[in-house]
């Protein structure tokens, strides 16, 4: 029996260094007498989206790796691996300055 898995490619995630006031659980007055708390601005990593062009590699190798692991265990036999090619793209198809007649002059289309 031939079995074929799907191991899905992940978006890298895009992480980014945000700044966030706490609360510290201390109050102040103010001049009026009211009370405010204080807070203290603390930055910290986090995930602000998911990158439209990047493969997360270290997902991906560890998702195989678990899947590998799986079938191992069920004493599978492994035939191929078929590698998945990455790389940093944006591609943006415009047909602007595309044109099915041949250029006579170099400069005569823009």
């Amino acid at each position: 029996m031939i079995k074929t898995i799907f191991i899905p490619a992940h978006f890298k995630p895009i992480i980014q260094n945000v700044a966030d006031n706490v609360p510290t659980g201390e109050t102040k007055k103010n001049w009026l007498g009211q009370e405010k708390q204080i807070t203290r601005r603390i930055v910290s990593p986090k995930i602000v989206g998911w990158s439209d062009s990047e493969v997360d590699g270290k997902r991906l190798s560890k998702d195989i790796t678990d899947e590998l692991e799986k079938l191992s265990s069920q004493n599978v036999r492994v035939i191929s691996i078929v590698p998945v090619s990455s790389g940093r793209y944006n591609y943006q198809y415009s047909s602007e300055g595309i044109s099915s007649s041949r250029r006579v002059f170099s400069e005569t289309e823009k």
